[in-house]
């Protein structure tokens, strides 16, 4: 049997609301008391993870005063410096207080976009100072339920202006730090800002600073959106602005189920990890997945550890995929390779192709031989080959 022990060298990371998610929902309380960072920082450890992500009030809570967000971080930076965990990435919770029922950043109150810009500058010293190198923005809240409730060109300006601003505030403070949107469509509000990879790449296109700004998919997102999310990473490879990845498991277009990574969709995990390890992605494997509120707290490790043997699993049936021979010829079959080839030659014009004409009756009759190719891929997603 194969090793999938995790090691640091495969950069996985996760989130600290993620394992110490008390399994509140809108249905009933919480089946799991509450966790204290330097905990989650320690069994995380204890797991084999190489990293940890977090939100400001992750550490410390909302309405705490100065002496005890100082202790708060204290506990937090001293568990790091015992367990050697690095803090890969951080964020803002703009989104739990009742202050943010209507947005942070393109909320209509206007005291309240300050606040959110304060608030999130504050969480940026701090994730600069333990060393952090990306901060996500998830504008969960950032949205309407009703058409007229919600200028939506106004809002993407504000959008605009935080963005820019913190931009600025970044470059200006000599943070060696940069920004992943992070999609989503729906929930907790009806419709969110920046619902897709594409929606987002096309807004930090209009930023001052978008050589800094990227996005942070996460499967869950993607998929609720019924969009392919091996296809989002892609995309955003192309464009270079893969600056995060979010990994969990989601079934379908239906609530954020955040199930733990390869318990969803198999056969989509399988291909995200294909483009991962083909790719010179080199952050870190996140997880932001929630135990679910069956679990203990035993079975909080169990289900996290199982995020990262899962990766483990199909990186190993994803490299023999790729080195089968047959495999191989079955690529070449599919003309896989010819895609790469440019369409024109050097040198060639629109006027090299403007009057060419294959032997059309031939190619309509050439299969594409896709099946073969998938089932050899389904035999080692299977566990056959």
């Amino acid at each position: 049997m194969s090793d999938y022990t995790p090691r640091p060298e495969d950069r996985f990371s996760f989130g600290i609301w993620t394992v110490g998610w008390q399994a509140i929902d809108v249905f009933g309380p919480g089946t799991r008391a509450p966790m204290p960072a330097e905990r989650a920082v320690h069994k995380l450890a204890e797991i084999g993870a190489y990293g940890v992500n977090f939100h400001d009030n992750d550490v410390f809570d909302f309405a705490a005063s100065a002496a005890e967000r100082d202790e708060r971080i204290a506990a937090f930076r001293k568990a790091l410096d015992e367990t050697g965990l690095v803090v890969t990435t951080a964020t803002t919770n703009l989104f739990s207080h009742p202050i943010f029922k209507d947005g942070a950043f393109t909320a209509n109150d206007r005291d309240v976009r300050r606040f959110a810009l304060a608030k999130t500058m504050r969480n940026i010293d701090l994730a600069a100072e333990l060393g952090a190198k990306v901060y996500v923005a998830w504008g969960g809240r950032e949205g309407a339920e009703s058409g007229a409730a919600k200028d939506v060109r106004a809002a993407l300006d504000r959008y605009k202006e935080a963005f820019d601003l913190l931009g600025s505030y970044v470059l200006d403070q000599g943070y060696d730090l940069r920004f992943a949107i992070e999609p989503k469509p729906n929930e907790p509000r009806g419709d969110i800002l920046l619902p897709t990879v594409g929606h987002a790449l096309a807004f930090i296109d209009e930023l001052e600073h978008p050589e800094i700004v990227g996005i942070n998919p996460e499967i869950g997102h993607e998929e609720m959106a019924g969009l392919n999310y091996a296809h989002g990473l892609a995309q955003a490879l192309w464009h270079g602005k893969l600056f995060h990845i979010d990994l969990n498991g989601q079934n379908g277009p239906r609530y954020d189920q955040d199930l733990r990574f390869g318990a969803g969709n198999a056969r989509g995990a399988f291909w995200v990890v294909d483009l991962i390890e083909g790719s010179d992605y080199a952050g870190p494997i996140h997880f932001d997945f929630k135990p679910p509120r069956t679990e203990d707290d035993d079975g909080v490790w169990v289900s996290a550890a199982a995020c990262m043997r899962n990766w483990l699993i199909l990186r190993e049936k994803v490299r023999a995929f790729r080195a089968d021979p047959e495999v191989r010829e079955a690529l070449r079959d599919a003309r896989v390779d010819e895609l790469a080839t440019p369409t024109l030659e050097a040198g060639e014009t629109w006027r090299s192709v403007r009057n060419f004409t294959p032997d059309i009756d031939a190619l309509a009759a050439r299969g594409m031989a896709f099946e073969r190719l998938d089932q050899l891929a389904l035999d080692y997603l299977y566990g056959v080959r």
